[in-house]
């Protein structure tokens, strides 16, 4: 599948929009489901909270209408930022919300299009996954005693329904690892274990996207660069905030095509959340709007046998219960 770059970077998708976003109940009695869009009848980015009904009020458009909004309504960073009030500002707002737009006529990006800083991630999170990644390097390992992190460049990141780049010319080996992913809500570093889901603002799907042949050791083991090409790393189709959803009890599936590749529960991450956050802000700073993607489970492409990779055409979906899907097609750039 073949085409224009024009045509790529306006690929969109309302009805997948629409179905790949759970109902209000889905993410808790007190989660807001938080989106960054844009409208088909005025440019720029906005945010939006998504309602019962698949409707969603545009925050721009609230405040010009009046309603008090403590931060920056075309800004999802500026929102988590503000914290509590802005929050309760928001559920305020959604108990009388107004005029909304359909969720079906709007083009979602990724909850944050523009990442401040690189996306973290977490290696080899869950021990299947740490195993079967041992049998396809055919080097047996250790379990890790810490966990192992690397970064995705901020370009890899992409909307929840918009085409992946395939360029054959850089990688043809490109392998699907469905992930929650969470989002940092306040500044902190040296965060104590106990102290660190204070510091989460809400949960998302990412799909860490990885370019295996330039991984690879042949490639001199780029895991940097074989994880960072431009649009690897879609996200969406929401941020659920922290208590919407209980992280530990999520079943997670990526499909390809419709067939089941990896199925899990979060349950079975070996470093939970708040270790994740102690051990990665140990040193280092972490700002509002970082997204830490914690780990893939079993079944991704590099290990089966024979191997599978995703060639242009594909349709990969992502799905974490309680947060929905993200749906992404391969697609090869002229």
């Amino acid at each position: 599948m073949k085409t224009s770059r024009r045509a790529f970077m306006l690929a969109t998708a309302g009805a997948a929009v629409a179905a790949g976003v759970p109902s209000a109940q889905a993410a808790g009695e007190n989660g807001l489901r938080l989106l960054s869009f844009e409208r088909k009848d005025q440019p720029g980015l906005r945010v939006g909270l998504a309602i019962a009904g698949d409707k969603v009020i545009d925050l721009v458009d609230a405040k010009k209408g009046g309603a008090t909004l403590g931060f920056d309504p075309a800004d999802m960073i500026s929102l988590i930022s503000a914290g509590a009030p802005a929050l309760a500002q928001l559920r305020a707002l959604a108990a009388k919300p107004g005029a909304t737009l359909a969720l079906a006529d709007l083009r979602l990006h990724s909850p944050i299009p523009k990442p401040q800083r690189n996306i973290y991630a977490v290696g080899w999170n869950y021990l299947e996954h740490f195993n079967e990644s041992e049998t396809a390097q055919k080097a047996k390992q250790d379990y890790p005693a810490h966990p192992v992190f690397f970064s995705k460049a901020s370009h890899s990141m992409n909307g929840p329904f918009d085409p992946i780049p395939f360029d054959p010319a850089v990688s043809t080996l490109i392998d699907w690892e469905g992930e929650l992913a969470v989002v940092i809500g306040k500044r902190g570093k040296n965060i104590k274990e106990a102290e660190a889901m204070d510091y989460v603002f809400g949960y998302s799907i990412m799909n860490d996207t990885t370019a295996r042949d330039v991984q690879s050791k042949k490639h001199g083991g780029q895991w940097f660069k074989g994880k960072s090409l431009d649009g690897h790393g879609p996200m969406g189709p929401v941020i659920v905030t922290a208590d919407g959803l209980d992280p530990d009890k999520l079943k997670l599936q990526c499909r390809v095509n419709g067939v089941i590749k990896q199925d899990a529960m979060t349950t079975q991450m070996y470093f939970k959340i708040p270790r994740i956050i102690a051990e990665l802000s140990a040193g280092l700073t972490l700002e509002p709007g970082d997204v830490i993607a914690t780990g893939t489970p079993p079944g991704v492409g590099n290990a089966r046998k024979p191997p599978e990779y995703l060639k242009p055409g594909d349709v990969m979906e992502t799905e974490i219960q309680g947060i929905g899907i993200i749906r992404n097609t391969i697609t090869q750039v002229a």
